[in-house]
């Protein structure tokens, strides 16, 4: 019988798997983090009762509650002018992965994904504020760039010293979409952002690991584009929203895989179990059988967070076990 890590690198190379590979328990993929030190905090309360805490790279963040994930209050980089003097964290010493070399000897045969905090969107629209940042992209691209630039070291440091340790690939969330379309025009994400995408991919395959990309929204206009700068696999929590033909499409032209639930904000939330059970048939079918591998079967983590009781989630998670047998 095939390993976990076995079942996904043969699922990743359209080979045949002897099953479905899947993130719900038991999980075939183990996460790991480096260690560096930042600028990081927990969350706390100022004197007029608010809450907030700082990231990895000094961004303050607010809440309006004990629970919720809260959002940027204040970037770091208010000002352009502020560039010389930024200060980020150093990921670049690799004994900030000695813990990601334990997990990789204490799990040898589950997938270990070196966990990233984003490519270079994700983690400098957080510095001026996605609002600030998306205006800047318009009327400051210099800044924008210079900025990009600062940020890209950091991530290319994580890549090296995550490969050096023993990952089977490094994976990012970066969401680029609405409900409706991508957050900047194709165009302007082609000329800053693709060249980005292509050296990161580069390194990480010239040092033999895979990169999986978390996204959420309509990015159907620049999916092409990531492909062709090397993302091997897609996570997406809405897959309707592209399509399950759409995807399959890619997965025959471009030999691309993905990692998904049935749909969060359609399928789940019909709370109907036979169009829960359709719709894994319809992904199995298409996304998996029909390629030979290429897909792995996801689970949403934050149920309460969309509404949902576990049970309507779990109908899904056990049909693709019954389903996903080769």
């Amino acid at each position: 019988m095939s390993t976990p890590r076995e079942i996904i690198q043969h699922s990743l190379d359209f080979t045949n798997p002897q099953r479905i590979a899947h993130s719900f328990s038991p999980s075939d993929f183990v996460w790991a983090s480096s260690n560096a030190d930042t600028f990081s905090t927990d969350w706390q309360k100022d004197q007029g009762g608010n809450w907030f805490r700082l990231d990895e790279w000094g961004n303050r963040w607010g809440r309006v509650d004990e629970s919720s994930k809260g959002e940027v209050a204040k970037g770091v980089l208010t000002s352009f002018d502020q560039l010389s003097s930024l200060t980020l964290p150093d990921f670049s010493d690799p004994a900030d992965y000695a813990n990601v070399r334990q997990l990789r000897t204490k799990y040898p045969n589950h997938w270990l994904i070196g966990g990233l905090p984003g490519f270079t969107f994700n983690i400098a629209r957080k510095m001026r504020r996605i609002d600030q940042y998306l205006l800047d992209l318009a009327e400051s691209p210099d800044g924008v760039h210079a900025l990009n630039d600062l940020v890209d070291v950091a991530i290319h440091d994580m890549i090296v010293n995550y490969a050096k340790a023993g990952v089977d690939c490094v994976m990012f969330p970066e969401d680029w979409g609405t409900q409706l379309n991508t957050l900047i025009s194709p165009r302007m994400w082609r000329r800053e952002f693709f060249p980005r995408f292509e050296r990161f991919c580069a390194l990480a395959h010239e040092r033999g690991i895979k990169v999986f990309m978390h996204s959420c929204g309509q990015i159907t206009a620049i999916m092409p584009g990531l492909i062709e700068a090397g993302i091997d696999l897609f996570q997406f929590d809405q897959p309707d929203l592209h399509g399950i033909d759409r995807l399959a499409y890619y997965q025959n032209e471009h030999r691309v895989s993905f990692w998904c639930p049935v749909d969060i904000q359609t399928t789940l939330q019909s709370k109907d179990e036979a169009i829960i059970l359709a719709k894994v048939r319809e992904m199995v079918e298409k996304l998996w059988q029909r390629q030979g591998g290429g897909f792995i079967a996801g689970y949403y983590e934050d149920m309460p967070s969309i509404g949902l009781e576990p049970k309507w989630q779990q109908i899904a998670c056990d049909e693709f076990l019954r389903l996903g047998i080769a």
